[in-house]
């Protein structure tokens, strides 16, 4: 019926309309760090398309996804809600996990296609396959998919290449577990997967989408969540040699090629001043894993804390012609992205709690952030311990704080996974303007005001979990070895028949 419904609509839309109706892009990196491109300081970085985006759009200092690991983070961006609504948590999917994103949860591609829009995803969903191929993008809204349905790392990775001419790379990956696969909407393409030539296909896939919707003069919305620069990290010939940063810098490249292919593609097409890109990351950077990690700059921690350095990340938003080249310190997050793409399309929101505030006014340069508040929840929320850290204003307040394996091999103790669960009455209070690195706690006896600006922070936080109905964990659902994409399903014995 919805199907229906949304054919239906998508006739009666003129063309005249759907022409005047803007284009939508997201980029997701994934594991990046505040510190890891050219444009955000660091030096050894060859990131020349996205430096291009920041030069040209508004580059934000202050912007947050919502989670410190992947599969939240991703269901937050899509839907506009924090992870602990739609319930995927704790932790992250598997290859052969019962759960995936709910379907009645609603997406952006889901907001958009009544519209008239095209919609498509290449690259890492994490979200889910489920009996059946139940929560893969083409159930979700997306009209096309061509990717690998979860992490990379979620199988043997035997086949990356790393450096010329064939040195494999052994990174720690899953091992008894199927091989990669690629898949095409619901089908596997290759499996494994020859991660020399997936850019490229990811990067054709884009590229031609882009094209087709330009010629059927479609507007629509392509979502873009690569796997670079997660562990373990590889790249094509194009890229593999070429950085100054070894495998982490080569990866990064490559998905900075990809990028410029995109735009390339709008200028070619006619379709640049017409589309937004929206480019950002799905969580802070692996830090245990060195320089093949990332770089939280000069953030504190990374991937698995609620630290800044866990999820803070770059993010830039390009709209030639409509958005101004600048520098914003405002508050914005991933939530933010699905409400403002449905304003500026002119769709209705769905009717559920939204998380998201608008962010037109900030992006045309009309107004501030609508957001004062971003709330802090670990890998493994639970309504027990509610929120680990709350940011109002400027103010960051930590009511628990941990470290992770994840972040384990920094210096900084509070980092590591020896540094166990604290609770701090009363939290612990940073200024993230004077202190971005979160290593001097404000004084409620030295620094008057101080105690008001806490009892705004302790009301945002009281009303923010009243609000919260925490949804059924999806992950909690266990996993089943058979609902593991395999190209020959009924073949014996598993997971290693699963080739093709």
């Amino acid at each position: 019926m919805e199907r229906a419904l949304f054919a239906f609509l998508s006739v009666a839309l003129c063309s005249s309309c759907l022409a005047s109706l803007p284009n939508f892009i997201v980029i997701f990196a994934d594991d990046l760090g505040y510190g890891d491109l050219g444009c955000y300081g660091h030096p050894s970085s060859l990131t020349p398309n996205l430096d291009r985006l920041a030069a040209q759009g508004l580059r934000f200092t202050d912007f947050y996804c919502t989670s410190p690991v992947c599969s939240p983070s991703r269901a937050s961006l899509l839907t506009g809600r924090y992870q602990t609504r739609s319930g995927i948590y704790p932790g992250v999917l598997y290859p052969g996990s019962i759960g995936g994103l709910p379907l009645n949860e609603t997406t952006i591609a889901e907001v958009l296609k009544p519209l008239g829009y095209a919609t498509a995803a290449v690259g890492k969903w994490h979200l889910g396959v489920g009996p059946n191929g139940t929560y893969l993008p083409t159930r979700q809204g997306f009209d096309q998919y061509l990717g690998i349905p979860y992490s990379h790392d979620m199988g043997p990775c035997w086949n990356l290449t790393c450096f010329p001419p064939d040195i494999k790379c052994f990174g720690l990956c899953d091992v008894g577990t199927v091989k990669v696969p690629l898949m095409k909407n619901e089908v596997i393409e290759q499996q494994p997967v020859n991660f020399l030539d997936l850019e490229r296909a990811y990067s054709d896939f884009a590229t031609n989408f882009i094209t087709v919707s330009v010629k059927n003069n479609q507007p629509f919305f392509l979502y873009y969540p690569s796997h670079h620069t997660h562990y373990p990290q590889y790249a094509g010939p194009g890229a593999t040699g070429r950085s100054l940063r070894g495998p982490f810098g080569d990866a990064l490249l490559e998905f900075d090629t990809t990028v410029g292919k995109i735009l390339t593609t709008l200028e070619q097409t006619g379709a640049i001043n017409r589309t937004l890109v929206f480019f950002t990351a799905d969580n802070g950077p692996e830090l245990m894993r060195q320089a093949r990690g990332g770089n939280s700059g000069l953030l504190k921690c990374g991937k698995g804390t609620t630290y800044d350095g866990g999820m803070r990340e770059p993010a830039i938003a390009f709209w030639p012609g409509t958005i101004k080249p600048g520098v914003t310190h405002e508050l914005a997050s991933t939530l933010d992205i699905l409400p403002t793409m449905a304003r500026l399309a002119g769709a209705p929101l769905p009717s559920v709690q939204l998380d998201g505030v608008d962010m037109t006014q900030l992006l045309l340069g009309l107004g501030k952030s609508r957001r004062e508040a971003m709330m802090f929840y670990p890998t493994d929320p639970s309504e027990k311990y509610s929120l680990f850290a709350l940011r109002l204003w400027k103010y960051k307040a930590h009511f628990y704080t941990r470290g992770t394996t994840h972040s384990g091999t920094v210096p900084d103790k509070d980092c590591q996974v020896f540094s166990v669960l604290k609770a701090h009455d009363p939290p612990l209070i940073f200024d993230l303007e004077a202190d971005p690195s979160e290593n001097y706690p404000l004084s409620l006896e030295k620094k008057p005001g101080l105690r008001t600006v806490l009892a705004r922070i302790l009301e945002a936080k009281a009303k923010f979990e009243a609000s919260m109905v925490f949804g059924e964990s999806q992950i909690g659902k266990g996993s089943d070895r058979e609902l593991e994409p395999c190209c020959s399903p009924l073949c014996v014995p598993k997971p290693s028949c699963c080739q093709c």
